[in-house]
C-alpha cells in the first residue's frame, strides 16, 4: 500500500511515527474519512470544510486544507482504486513536541499529516435487509461537532454494540437520541423524518446533509428535531447514516423490532436516491 506521510508517497511499511507525536500521547489531532466511487471523491469539499473547521476549533495550523483533495486522488490512482468502492482516511495531529506536556507550543512543532486508501466491500446485504442497534448512554464530551481522535467512548459503545450481535450502539443524552457511535441517526414518526438538530452534541454528518437535502427534493416531511428514546417503540422507521455506511436500514433497536422489521418505504426511497447521486 502507497500511503502519505508529512509530504511524501511512500509504501506503508516505512512510515516512522516518533512516540512524542501528541497525536500518539493525547489523541491531539483530527481525520475525516472520504468516500470514492470510481475513482471519483464524493463531497470533498464538505469534507475539506469540516476538517478545516475542526482543526480551527483545536487550534492547529499550518495545514494545507486546499492539497488534500490531490492527495486523496493520488492515493486512489497509486493503489489502483480508480474502478472500486474506495475510501480515504486523512488524519492531521499537533506534532511532534519536546517532552510529553498537556499544555502545547506552536514554536517548533509542526503538524502531522497522514493519508491512504483502500477499498471494501460494500454493506450491500445489511442495506438490503436491515440491522440491530442497542442503545446506550452517552458519556462522550461536549464537543461531538469536532471530529477529534480521543474515541474511547465510541470505541468500547461499538464493540459492546458488536458482542451483543448489533451493528450500532445509538447514544442517548438526557432522554434524547443524539446519534450512533460513528454514525448519525434518524427516524420517521408519523410519516416525518427526524434527526437531532445540528449543534455541539452531534457531528455534522456529510451524508447527513446529502439525505436532508434528498428529502426536501423529494418531498419527504422532514425535520431537525430531538427525538426522545420513548418514542423509539413508536417509530415507524430507523435508519443510521455515515459515509461508509450510506443509509442503512434499523430493523431492530435492542429486542424490539422497528416498525414492521423490515426496512421501510422512506428509507428505501432516500437509499434509490442516494444511489443516483453517487453514480452507482
Amino acid at each position: 500500500m502507497i500511503v502519505y506521510f508529512n509530504g511524501r508517497f511512500m509504501p506503508k511499511e516505512e512510515v516512522k511515527i516518533s512516540p512524542d507525536d501528541r497525536g500518539f500521547l493525547f489523541a491531539d489531532g483530527t481525520y475525516e474519512v472520504i468516500r470514492s466511487y470510481n475513482g471519483k471523491l464524493f463531497r470533498m469539499e464538505d469534507h475539506k470544510i469540516r476538517i478545516s473547521r475542526s482543526l480551527e476549533q483545536i487550534r492547529i495550523s499550518g495545514v494545507n486544507v486546499g492539497s488534500l483533495e490531490s492527495i486523496a486522488d493520488k492515493l486512489i490512482k497509486e493503489n489502483h482504486l480508480e474502478d472500486k468502492d474506495a475510501s480515504v482516511y486523512i488524519q492531521v495531529t499537533r506534532g511532534v513536541a519536546g517532552i510529553r506536556s498537556h499544555a502545547f507550543s506552536a514554536e517548533n512543532m509542526s503538524p502531522t499529516v497522514y493519508a491512504y486508501a483502500h477499498g471494501f466491500q460494500i454493506p450491500a446485504e445489511k442495506w438490503a435487509k436491515g440491522v440491530k442497534a442497542v442503545i446506550m448512554p452517552d458519556i462522550r464530551w461536549s464537543r461531538c461537532d469536532i471530529k477529534g481522535l480521543g474515541l474511547q467512548a465510541n470505541v468500547l459503545a461499538n464493540q459492546q454494540a458488536k458482542e451483543s450481535g448489533a451493528e450500532e450502539a445509538i447514544f442517548v443524552r438526557n432522554g434524547v437520541v443524539t446519534e450512533g457511535s460513528h454514525t448519525n441517526f434518524c427516524a420517521v414518526l408519523n410519516g416525518e423524518l427526524l434527526t437531532h438538530p445540528d449543534g455541539n452534541y452531534i457531528l455534522p454528518g456529510i451524508t447527513r446533509t446529502v439525505v436532508l437535502s434528498l428529502c426536501k427534493k423529494l418531498n419527504i416531511p422532514h425535520r431537525e428535531y430531538p427525538i426522545f428514546e420513548s418514542q423509539l417503540n413508536d417509530a415507524e422507521e430507523c435508519m443510521i447514516l455515515g459515509t461508509t455506511t450510506e443509509i442503512m436500514p434499523v430493523v431492530q433497536i435492542n429486542d424490539r423490532k422497528v416498525g414492521t422489521g423490515k426496512p421501510g418505504p422512506v428509507t428505501v426511497k432516500l437509499q434509490q436516491a442516494f444511489q443516483e447521486v453517487v453514480g452507482n
